[in-house]
């Protein structure tokens, strides 16, 4: 098992809800260990196994919760 650790950068957060929201749609991506969203400064910091889920699978996940988000 290979971990690596992303930052994903997210717009269109402007609350705590908006922060749930997107821990909540990137915890349920099969792989992903770890989820940190930070309101203040817009971003996901991501711990996943590169054998299960790829960054681009993050993305979707981020945009299916209704925000735009792209690997930093």
């Amino acid at each position: 098992m290979t971990t690596l650790t992303r930052e994903f950068v997210v717009d269109g957060m402007h609350c705590a809800g908006c922060v749930k929201s997107v821990t909540s749609a990137v915890t349920r991506v099969p792989g992903v260990s770890r989820v940190n969203v930070s309101l203040e400064n817009k971003l996901a910091k991501v711990e996943f196994d590169e054998a299960l889920t790829s960054p681009t699978v993050i993305v979707v996940a981020i945009e299916g919760a209704g925000f735009d988000a792209y690997v930093r």
